[in-house]
């Protein structure tokens, strides 16, 4: 089965399911990453997102735009916080992208107070990334972030500025925290009811690295890594109708990630999930 096509909050754009998390490629050669787009297009993967802080990750995209731009919708992001700054890095972008344009552009990692007053700011990176829209460099306009207030922070976001995506962690440990776990579904129908694409990352995290721990993938948190575990967690964020799964850090486990979004998507039910997470260990990455 192909992996599901799904409407991009209100661009226009059908996208795969599972978009391509291209921080995978942040340490790999251009080898490597030329084989991983060969396995994004016998998918169907066509949307791929990206960020200059990702490594070499917009290196390697470049040479595929050359020959496949009309392939993906392809976003990227920016982490400064003042408009001059966020300018530049914007124009960065596309020239290692070497692209005219970019289809989304994120305000990358808005989770802290300070910061977002400053981004959002008459001089704020916001500024920078309005008039790329309106020079056509850009498309849309998203934000991005994680972190328990992250969710909380996003409606901030969206009742300040009209986005068209967001991007948030969702697992079955997140849909259980505390606070978390209200904060999503509220940010959740707040994107339904304004029609603003919602992914989310994280669905394979397992838990923190244990210490001095040999880390043997490129993901900064410990992912699920057999077969049927990260079959159960795609499946449990794909079924939640509408929102996107940005695939996980690591190219070695981007395969059993499209295998899984390809097969059939069913929700596990709440015994299934709770077996898996006692026999995993599965445990939240942000602390407590």
């Amino acid at each position: 089965m192909a992996i599901e096509k799904r409407p991009f909050g209100r661009t226009g754009h059908l996208s795969s399911a599972i978009i391509f998390g291209a921080a995978a490629l942040g340490k790999v050669d251009q080898a490597t990453a030329d084989r991983t787009l060969d396995l994004l297009l016998e998918h169907g993967v066509n949307h791929i997102d990206t960020a200059p802080g990702y490594g070499e990750s917009e290196l390697r995209i470049g040479p595929w735009m050359d020959r496949h731009r009309d392939d993906f919708f392809l976003a990227t992001k920016t982490r400064d916080r003042g408009y001059a700054e966020a300018r530049d890095s914007i124009q960065r972008s596309l020239e290692r992208l070497r692209v005219d344009q970019v289809d989304l552009l994120q305000l990358h990692a808005l989770i802290h107070p300070d910061e977002w007053d400053v981004a959002m700011g008459e001089d704020g990176a916001l500024r920078a990334a309005v008039e790329a829209r309106d020079a056509g460099l850009v498309r849309f306009i998203g934000v991005t972030g994680h972190g328990w207030n992250v969710a909380a922070m996003h409606r901030r976001s969206l009742e300040r500025f009209d986005f068209d995506s967001v991007l948030m962690p969702y697992n079955w440990v997140t849909a259980h925290h505390a606070t978390y776990a209200d904060d999503f579904e509220k940010t959740l129908e707040m994107c339904r009811a304004r029609d603003v694409a919602v992914q989310t990352i994280k669905s394979l995290a397992r838990g923190p690295w244990a210490a001095g721990v040999s880390k043997r993938r490129t993901t900064w948190y410990e992912p699920l890594e057999a077969e049927e575990d990260i079959r159960t967690a795609v499946h449990y964020v794909l079924a939640r109708p509408g929102i996107f799964l940005n695939s996980v850090g690591d190219v070695g486990l981007l395969p059993s990630v499209l295998r899984a979004a390809a097969e059939r998507i069913e929700l596990p039910d709440d015994a299934a999930m709770a077996a898996h997470s006692e026999r995993t260990g599965l445990a939240s990455i942000f602390g407590i």
